[in-house]
């Protein structure tokens, strides 16, 4: 299953499949206009969440944590 879509609602991201059928949700409280779905691809999500980008695989699992300016 690869990631198709991912949308955020409010403070809910979900993720869908190629079959646009919702696969999970993740949340994203929202402290800063900044915060939210930054980007995603067939394998992955990345959320800012502060000085923080969270990235999530495409079951909804968190994988890592990058401080913001030091992606690669």
């Amino acid at each position: 299953m690869a990631i198709s879509k991912a949308v955020q609602r409010g403070t809910l991201i979900y993720i869908y499949d190629q079959n646009g059928e919702a696969v999970t949700s993740i949340s994203a409280p929202s402290r800063l206009p900044t915060d939210g779905l930054k980007a995603y691809n067939a394998q992955s999500i990345s959320v800012q969440k502060g000085a923080l980008l969270y990235n999530y695989d495409k079951q909804g699992r968190q994988t890592g944590i990058t401080p913001m300016g030091q992606q690669h």
